[in-house]
């Protein structure tokens, strides 16, 4: 296996000041910093108190950036921007770095002269080879002239300076489309600086797009596990360091947002086979879900066919089941309301812990009783626990001899999470790289009260859904505001929403009109339809198969129960419904019941 790279994190990634920034970056262990210029400028500290403090922290300053507009401009601006980098050389020998990044010229000053920007970047590296530095020069995606690595290569090369090499960004590349496989034709040591950064496939401009939607390797649609390989096969031996520009994580705490973004690395140097990383092994389904809430949550079962199967021998816990769908309510919670734990059944459940501790998740103490199993628990980005559980798990409860009455539910079909925004990329990749699960591509949604990002998290039987809200601030929210929700697989939703709803089940109402547009969009059989508006069940198809989902009211301030039979193929979620949904859930809080009768 090749050595293991080391990792860096640009200053620009992380919120805070400068020091804040330092030490995020130092307990989510990074090696080092890209130091970026403005966060220099802004910090009360002098350039050798950030090197001792770097030091301190065990971070080493990799690079300093950026140096903007150097080459291919007139004489009197040459002399100008010598005198400017003398200076910063100055800094950085106060700062104890080697290397500093230099920008293709956006100026309109710059000439189009590939012979007189490299005499301009020779005199440059001849400045840094007398303090015994570096220059790594970089193609900007949006250059006045210089706007491609390859481009930017062959003037380095024409230079020829043994202190001038490139530096290889994976946004100003793959953004452009260019072919990142001849960077293996450059010699690796002059490759003197790598950048990394992943991001979603946007048909928008290229400088917004890299200043405000860039992402950590893994979060994005760019493959950056090839990109990488042609860096390193071209025999690049310096560390693997983040550059990412983006709003939310510029505004997010950066202790988290630092372990996030070395997560998405380990996860990107395992899929490289350079790091050996304990495998994340295959998941089998959900084995429960639990319910954090007063009983009303036990009553709202009871009413959906579940029967209470089991009392936690030493907790204020009860486990209800029907068919293989098990939720443990849990009345002693201090989160009253919501989803406190997702439990996965696992394979290997002490293989599935310790690769979730190599991937920096947070491994959650547990108080254990006598006779009660040894369940490892990790901290999802939202606070969610993930337990990972084997057989065992259910010898925590005493029997109670009661038995479902059951209607048609079967399982546990997903479970619906409600991520805060700042986490909402973090969570897709806490998922997909620390156990395995597939995450499907984003959709949004407009809801009664704005915007809504949505995206699924799969393997097998085990589904999670993700979403959060962009804005919701003040008082004009939703009467349910961040809901989750556990959905039961059935076998007939039509023939369970009636047993239900017989039984006393607190099922939404959904109005009319919704089942006036579905006739006009999807010419459902009448009797199909008919069915559907008589029994509130609201309906979603795609070319491999049909989904019949219904919903109950809360059972708690956050929570509640979803019923959902899947026909064919169907991979979805009835996202197109989720307005519907919300919209009911707010008359029901209100008291005032839509109509369910046709126009």
């Amino acid at each position: 296996m090749p050595p293991e790279p080391r990792t860096a994190i640009a200053t620009v990634c992380l919120s805070g000041t400068l020091e804040d920034k330092l030490a995020a970056a130092a307990a989510a262990g990074f090696d080092g910093v890209e130091l970026f210029e403005n966060d220099l400028l802004v910090s009360p500290s002098r350039p050798a108190e950030i090197r001792r403090r770097c030091a301190d922290l065990g971070l080493s300053i990799d690079l300093y950036q950026p140096f903007r507009d150097f080459e291919a401009v007139p004489p009197q601006r040459h002399a100008a921007n010598l005198r400017r980098a003398a200076h910063k050389f100055d800094v950085m020998a106060e700062l104890g770095t080697d290397t500093i990044l230099v920008c293709s010229s956006v100026s309109p000053e710059a000439i189009d002269d590939d012979e007189l920007a490299a005499a301009q970047l020779h005199a440059l590296a001849e400045l840094a080879a007398t303090r015994g530095m570096r220059v790594a020069y970089e193609a900007l995606a949006w250059g006045r002239h210089v706007s491609g690595y390859e481009h930017a290569w062959r003037i380095v090369r024409r230079a020829g300076h043994p202190a001038l090499g490139v530096c290889l960004d994976s946004f100003h590349i793959l953004s452009k489309g260019h072919d990142p496989a001849p960077i293996r034709a450059i010699p690796g040591e002059k490759i003197f600086f790598l950048q990394l950064a992943d991001a979603p496939k946007l048909p928008m401009d290229v400088l917004p797009w890299s200043r405000h939607h860039r992402l950590f390797p893994g979060q994005g649609d760019f493959d950056l596990t090839a990109f990488t390989g042609h860096v390193l096969a071209a025999g690049y031996r310096g560390p693997l360091s983040l550059e990412v520009f983006n709003d939310v994580f510029r505004q997010a705490d950066p202790r988290p947002a630092a372990v996030d973004a070395l997560r998405s690395l380990l996860a990107l140097q395992e899929s490289l086979g350079v790091l050996d990383l304990p495998p994340a092994p295959a998941l089998t389904g959900h084995a429960f879900a639990e319910v954090v809430t007063d009983p009303g949550a036990g009553r709202v079962l009871a009413s959906l066919g579940f029967a209470r199967t089991g009392v936690h021998r030493t907790k204020p816990v009860e486990l209800w089941e029907q068919g293989d769908a098990r939720v443990v309510v849990n009345e002693g919670g201090a989160a009253h309301g919501a989803v406190g734990a997702v439990a996965l059944a696992s394979t290997d459940p002490a293989r599935s812990a310790r690769r979730a501790e190599a991937l920096r998740a947070p491994v959650l103490p547990r108080v254990r009783g006598p006779h009660e199993a040894d369940l490892a628990s990790v901290a999802a980005p939202d606070g969610t626990q993930v337990f990972l559980c084997g057989d065992d798990w259910r010898e925590d409860f005493v029997p109670t001899g009661e038995t479902a009455v059951g209607a048609g539910v079967f399982g546990i079909d997903h479970v619906a999470l409600t991520q805060p925004f700042d986490h909402f990329e973090e969570a897709a990749l806490f998922y997909r790289s620390v156990f395995g699960l597939t995450p499907s591509p984003v959709t949004e949604f407009a809801a009664p009260f704005g915007l809504v990002r949505s995206r699924a998290v799969a393997a097998g039987d085990v589904r999670l859904t993700l979403a959060a809200a962009v804005v919701r601030r003040g008082e004009w929210a939703p009467a349910v505001p961040e809901p989750q929700h556990v959905a039961f697989a059935c076998t007939d939703a039509l023939a369970a929403a009636a047993a239900m709803r017989a039984a006393g089940a607190p099922l939404l109402d959904i109005p009319g009109n919704y089942y006036d547009d579905l006739e006009a969009r999807l010419e459902l059989p009448p009797p199909l339809l008919a069915a559907l508006r008589e029994h509130s069940v609201l309906y979603d198809r795609d070319a491999d198969g049909e989904f019949l989902h219904f919903h109950t009211a809360l059972a708690g301030a956050r929570v509640f129960f979803e019923v959902v039979q899947r026909i064919g193929g169907y991979r979805g979620f009835g996202e197109v419904n989720a307005p519907v949904r919300m919209a009911a859930h707010r008359a029901r809080r209100h008291a005032v019941p839509p109509a369910n009768t046709p126009a």
